[in-house]
C-alpha cells in the first residue's frame, strides 16, 4: 500500500523537515510569474492599470506574454514597488549583475505598455 506524503513528512524529523518547507518556498519563489508576483504582493489587476496607467485588459496581456521589453518588465516591476536587476550565470564564473543598460524614455515605455 502507497504512503501519503503526509505519513512520510511526519516520520522525518522536525528540525529536517522545516529545511525542507523552507527549501521548497525557495524554489516555489524563484518560479513565480508576474501575476504570482502580482497576487504576492495583494494587488489586482485593475490596481496595476492604475498605477502603469493603462487599461486593466493591457495588465492581462502582459501577464500572458512570454517575451517583454526590459522597459515594460521593469515598468511593471517598479510598479509593484520592486527593483529589477539582471543577473548573468556562467557555470565557471561567479554570476555577475548587468548594468548600464540604457532607460527608455517614459513614452517609449508608455507605448509599449498601450500596444498590449
Amino acid at each position: 500500500m502507497a504512503k501519503k506524503l503526509a505519513q512520510i513528512m511526519e516520520q522525518i524529523p522536525l528540525e529536517r523537515r522545516k529545511k525542507i518547507e523552507a527549501r521548497a518556498k525557495e524554489l516555489i519563489a524563484e518560479q513565480m510569474t508576474l501575476r504570482d508576483l502580482r497576487k504576492a504582493r495583494e494587488l489586482t489587476q485593475e490596481r496595476m492599470a492604475d498605477l502603469l496607467k493603462i487599461r486593466q485588459d493591457s495588465v492581462s496581456r502582459i501577464e500572458k506574454r512570454t517575451d517583454l521589453l526590459i522597459s515594460t518588465l521593469r515598468s511593471y516591476i517598479e510598479a509593484m514597488g520592486g527593483d529589477l536587476q539582471l543577473i548573468v550565470k556562467f557555470p565557471d564564473r561567479p554570476s555577475v549583475i548587468i548594468t548600464g543598460l540604457a532607460e527608455l524614455e517614459e513614452q517609449a515605455i508608455d507605448n509599449d505598455l498601450k500596444k498590449d
